[in-house]
């Protein structure tokens, strides 16, 4: 048992080692994100052979022979067919993975308050309890040494039988467990130059991002902004499908995402990271300069990271970008990106997550 618990582990680091490999192909995946599921997600891996069993070519395995009914359309061969692997991960086995394929830096938090989980702890043994909490060892040794001691245990015929009295159960009790507090802020522009395709840039990375910050803060809280010339609060299914036909003003959004962290996430209470998502094209320069004095006076300050991805949309000139990198071109709390098509999902992740703030 021993040694294929080992086999099995040995053949997981290769699975491993083989998405790590081809994370750039992942990070982009549209296919990834759709099998995700409440906290694990399946990677298809074409490349690898998974083991299988091998017949004696002299004798009549399992599956030779003549068939009856349909589905016959096939004849036997004696060649290994292909066979695609879904590899699972959990989110967290995900972020660690692109933390070593990436290099990226641990985050550092910031601020002193806390707020407190509960965590249940084991921390002895009773007479007592739940069936799904019986300590299997510690009612088997309770049996045996009862057996023995009344002389009904047969060396040669070693069959133990746990009675109700032998049954020993795990006791636990809740456990006070710091976590520091950090809520993610995306706001994306919904105008009618953002197409199906923008989003699902934004979709892919916001997820690779999601996994990296929730891997160290286990509960990092989420709101989600859309803006054309208006700008709203919506949940997670909205921002990802909502399409409106306006014009952009981006000092909307900006706004809305001060009164929320005023109301519900005051900075020295709370890790704050905004992450805004655009084509790049604003109302106005004048809205624009508004933008960077809001920036700079006041959203800034409040943040530990401030990330801007910016996507490409055919007749739009997205000088957006531009004008963040004139005015922030070496603050540590900026970080900018573009994000062209899904080849560049990887660089763009790497400039906003290598600050380790």
């Amino acid at each position: 048992m021993h040694r294929i618990q080992s086999d099995a582990n040995r053949f997981r680091q290769i699975v491993r080692g083989k998405v790590r490999e081809e994370l750039r192909k992942h990070l982009g995946s549209q296919e990834l994100i759709g099998r995700q599921g409440k906290q694990v997600v399946s990677i298809p891996i074409p490349q690898l052979e998974l083991p299988h069993f091998a017949h004696d070519p002299g004798g009549r395995g399992v599956g030779q022979g003549e068939g009856d009914g349909e589905g016959q359309g096939q004849k036997a061969g004696d060649k290994p067919g292909k066979h695609l692997l879904e590899a699972e991960f959990t989110v967290e086995e995900l972020a660690q993975l692109l933390g070593e394929a990436l290099e990226l830096p641990r985050i550092e938090p910031k601020g002193k308050q806390e707020m407190e989980a509960q965590k249940s702890q084991y921390t002895g043994i009773a007479p007592v309890g739940p069936e799904s909490l019986r300590h299997f060892k510690r009612s088997y040794r309770k049996a045996l040494k009862r057996q023995i001691a009344t002389g009904t245990y047969d060396p040669k015929r070693p069959r133990v039988t746990i009675a109700r009295g032998d049954r020993m159960y795990r006791t636990s009790k809740k456990k006070p467990l710091p976590q520091t507090n950090a809520v993610t802020i995306y706001v994306m522009d919904v105008s009618g130059s953002m197409g199906s395709e923008q989003k699902e840039l934004v979709r892919t990375e916001s997820f690779w991002l999601d996994a990296w910050i929730k891997s160290h803060y286990p509960s990092l809280k989420t709101v989600y902004i859309v803006h054309d010339a208006h700008a709203k609060e919506v949940d997670r299914e909205t921002f990802f499908r909502i399409r409106e036909s306006g014009g952009t003003v981006i000092s909307s959004a900006y706004d809305l995402a001060l009164r929320i962290m005023a109301e519900r996430f005051p900075p020295e209470d709370w890790n704050l990271y905004l992450f805004h998502f655009t084509d790049g094209e604003n109302y106005s320069r004048q809205d624009t300069a508004r933008c960077m004095d809001m920036l700079n006076k006041k959203i800034l300050p409040q943040l530990n990271l401030f990330g801007y991805g910016q996507v490409e949309s055919y007749g739009t000139s997205g000088d957006f970008y531009d004008a963040l990198h004139k005015e922030f071109p070496d603050d540590e709390r900026v970080a900018l990106s573009r994000i062209p098509n899904r080849n560049s999902i990887m660089d763009s992740i790497k400039t906003i997550l290598g600050r380790g703030r």
